[in-house]
This record gives C-alpha cells, sequence and structure tokens, in this order.
C-alpha cells in the first residue's frame, strides 16, 4: 500500500471511528489516537525538534512510549529506541557516534552530554511534516554479536515493505489485535507497530502486566517458544489464533500442543539490517525457516547467506554519515551460514560460532536444534570451553520445564548428537542471564560459562 500521508491519518480519514488502540483500559480510535499524536508531535515541536533530528527514545513497552515514537516521526524525526538496561558505559560509547540532539527518557529523566532532554507534554495544535515514506525514520542497534552494536537505519518505505511480506504470509485483518509483545528497542518490536500500521487493525499496548493478562482480547502475538510454553501448560483460556515465534530453536511438542488449542504457529528468520522477517512459514518440524517473503532476495556464496530486499536498512549511523551495509555485489553479507533446498532456507548458524573439538567442527545452533527436541528442554545454548586434549568441548546451558537432571538430558541425546557433539557438562540456565532482551546473549552464556570452568 501507497500511503498519502502518515499511516495514522490514512486510517483516520477510511475509518476514524473504528478502534486503533488499547493503551492499558483506555482503548482509542484512529481520530482519538491522532488527536493525541499531534499534540505530542505540537508539544516536541515547540522544544525544537524539527525534521532530520536524531531523538534517543529510552523507554520500556508502555502507552506512553508508543504514543511518543509515533509523535517524533511525524515530526520527522530519527528516532533511536535504547534498552533501559543497557549498560552507561556501552551507551556513552555509541552516544559519541550517533550525532544525537534530544533525549527523551522515560525511565530515569537522567541528563546526557550534549543532548537536549525533551519532556512529553502536548500542546494544542496539530503539528505534522509531510510524509516522505524515504525519510530516514528509525536507528537500531545491532544485537553486536561480534562486537560494539551497529545503528542500523531505516526509512518509513523500509519498515512497510517488512510488514507487507509478513502479511502476505500471515493474515491481519482490521478486526484483529496484536499485542505489543516485544520491546520497540528490537526490531521485532517494531515490525508489529508496522504490520499493524500497514493493515490499519489494532494492537494492544501493557506494561508490566504478566504474558496472560496482557493477551487477552489479542488474537496475534510475536513471541519466543518459552513464553509460548508457559502460556499453553499454564492451560489459561487466549483468544490467540497466530503466534510469530523467534529468538531460539522451537521444539515441535510446541507447536503441535498450540495447534491443538486453536493456535497457528509461524517461525523465520529475520535481521535487524532488514527491518525484522526475511524468511517464514508456518512451523511444520522440519529444520527449514521456510521461502524468502515477498520483496526479499537470498543466494548463498560459499555457505554464507547473502540477503537484499527493499526492507533492508538504508545503512549504518556513524558520525553523521550512512556507511553501506552491501558488498561490491550489492548484496549483504550475513556471516549466517546456511543452505537453499528448493528455495526453503536452512539456517545452520553463525560462521562465528563455529568451533573444533578433536578437529570435528561443531556448529552450536545444530546441537541445540536437536536438544530443544526434548519435551522438557524450554530453550538452550551451546558454547565451547577450551580443553587440552580436544581444543574446545561443548557445554549446553538449559531453561527446562519439571524436574530433568544431567544425567538424563545426556542420556536422551547419546542416540540423537553425534559423540564428538555431545555436551560434557550440563549447566542450568541462570535467571540473571533471562533479563533484557528478547533472546538471551550467547556472549553472555559463553562468559558465565568460563567463569565457572576457571573456578573449578
Amino acid at each position: 500500500m501507497i500511503f498519502p500521508d502518515w499511516p495514522w491519518r490514512h486510517w483516520r480519514k477510511l475509518q476514524g471511528e473504528q478502534a486503533a488502540i488499547r493503551l492499558e483500559q483506555q482503548s482509542l480510535n484512529w481520530h482519538e489516537l491522532c488527536v493525541r499524536i499531534d499534540r505530542l508531535a505540537s508539544g516536541f515541536a515547540r522544544q525544537g525538534v524539527q525534521s532530520g533530528d536524531g531523538v534517543m527514545l529510552r523507554a520500556r513497552n508502555q502507552p506512553e512510549t508508543l504514543l511518543a515514537w509515533l509523535a517524533l516521526l511525524q515530526c520527522g524525526a530519527r528516532v533511536l529506541p535504547l534498552n533501559p538496561q543497557l549498560p552507561a558505559t556501552q551507551l556513552d560509547a555509541l552516544l559519541g557516534q550517533l550525532t544525537l540532539r534530544f533525549a527523551l527518557d522515560l525511565e530515569s529523566h537522567a541528563a546526557y552530554a550534549g543532548l537536549t532532554s525533551l519532556a512529553l507534554s502536548e500542546a494544542d495544535g496539530d503539528y505534522a511534516v509531510d510524509w516522505q515514506p524515504q525519510r530516514l525514520a528509525s536507528m537500531t542497534l545491532t544485537s553486536g554479536s561480534t562486537g560494539v552494536p551497529k545503528a542500523a537505519v531505516h526509512t518509513g518505505a523500509a519498515h512497510l515493505a517488512s510488514a507487507q511480506g509478513v502479511l502476505a504470509l500471515i493474515s491481519f485483518t482490521a478486526q484483529d489485535d496484536w499485542l505489543l509483545s516485544l520491546p520497540l528497542f528490537h526490531v521485532s518490536g517494531q515490525g508489529i507497530l508496522w504490520r499493524w500500521l500497514l493493515a490499519g487493525a489494532r494492537i494492544t499496548v501493557r506494561q508490566k502486566a504478566p504474558l496472560e493478562q496482557a493477551l487477552a482480547g489479542c488474537s496475534h502475538a510475536s513471541l519466543v517458544p518459552t513464553q509460548l510454553w508457559r502460556l499453553l501448560n499454564d492451560n489459561v483460556p487466549v483468544s490467540l489464533k497466530a503466534v510469530l515465534l523467534g529468538g531460539a530453536a522451537i521444539p515441535v511438542e510446541l507447536t503441535q500442543q498450540a495447534r491443538e488449542r486453536g493456535i497457528r504457529s509461524w517461525c523465520g528468520y529475520g535481521l535487524t539490517e532488514f527491518a525484522s522477517t526475511v524468511c517464514a512459514k508456518e512451523a511444520d518440524g522440519k529444520p527449514d525457516v521456510g521461502y524468502a517473503l515477498p520483496g526479499r532476495e537470498v543466494k548463498i556464496v560459499g555457505e554464507e547467506v547473502w540477503l537484499r530486499a527493499a526492507s533492508m536498512a538504508s545503512g549504518y549511523w556513524c558520525n553523521g554519515e550512512l556507511l553501506p551495509l552491501v558488498n561490491s555485489e550489492g548484496w549483504f553479507a550475513t556471516r549466517d551460514r546456511g543452505e537453499l533446498n528448493d528455495g526453503r532456507l536452512t539456517i545452520h548458524g553463525r560462521l562465528d560460532n563455529l568451533f573444533f573439538s578433536g578437529g570435528e567442527g561443531i556448529q552450536p545452533e545444530e546441537v541445540e536444534r536437536v536438544i530443544a527436541r526434548h519435551p522438557q528442554v524450554q530453550q538452550v545454548l551451546v558454547v565451547p570451553v577450551d580443553d587440552a586434549e580436544f581444543g574446545q568441548r561443548p557445554v549446553a546451558v538449559v531453561e527446562c520445564a519439571g524436574d530433568v537432571n544431567a544425567d538424563a538430558l545426556s542420556q536422551w541425546v547419546a542416540d540423537k548428537l553425534a559423540r564428538f557433539q555431545q555436551p560434557v557438562r550440563w549447566l542450568m540456565m541462570p535467571a540473571a542471564l533471562k533479563n533484557g532482551g528478547i533472546k538471551i546473549s550467547r556472549r553472555a552464556v559463553q562468559q558465565w560459562v568460563s567463569t565457572l570452568e576457571g573456578n573449578t
């Protein structure tokens, strides 16, 4: 769809009285939503926000965060959402190269050197710059798996292209409601936002509510497998009919259990640089991540996955300039190891994660997919530890439901993994590693395991 105006204003003209958003216990139609956005945008404009300005938005998901985001976009700002749990040392290193003008901190209201603090205040008026889909709209930090995170910059058009591809696979109509179940500082959370805007449907934003309460009245959600496990095992009534899963290996038993409850499960493969999902399919128990969605292209070069798409970021932002993502051939080289079979992509893991044990290559993600099939394993990460004889050996860090011990897990994988792939140690996932994001940091797990090994 080509919007002639800001998407929310477009839907106000077409269906102004139709419900657009649920904020905690308050429901707004498209007309009421636009009034709120207009007043906030006018407030930001009075504080000096202009088109092209970079604005840091440090906040958790809450109604004010989403409204502020839309109002800043309507001012023509380039929004950088930040995880409130980001360490101060890392934050200082990042802000120095992102050439921002303003900071809106809804968590601590802290001041930031070199940035003008914004207040979340409303003003009379309906301030809005022209809708330009090619204007830079967002700056999203990558996972930083190989170093300091980069800020991938997307236009509104790129975000809408991402949404269009996903909604070509998953039905999401004006009568449906997608829970903002993932943080807006992660590209997967932004994906929910733009799918809502593209479809003219409904979105629900609830702060700090238990998942089963937050989902009340919602038809769609984006979840990690552990969240869906807990939801189904608690056997609470849900109105869900579609779930987009990501962030970890997806057990077949989980999607079967969901199907029995009337919930269709979808899985896929996505990157921050591509505004979320690139390939997807309805979960079928097979190891691939599905076909490339409309507007995406995938090819394999020397086992590495290369991509290009309309949803691709315009570049990485650094010191006021856009650094290119693509190589000399015009493709983005992902550093993911994969293969294509009849158009279906299988991801074997990060090329950077591959390690060797006794001369045998171990791709941790392949081992994790096998372990995740155990009915009591909710999530698992496999990391290497140094070994004088073998070079490195695999250690599994797991989160399990119920009472299961290391011996039982070792016996279970004995006929499912090659001897060199079998973990030499099983550790239970500490709570500290499960905080701060939608997926657990492999690097943090590696550091934690290394610390344990150093103390043994």
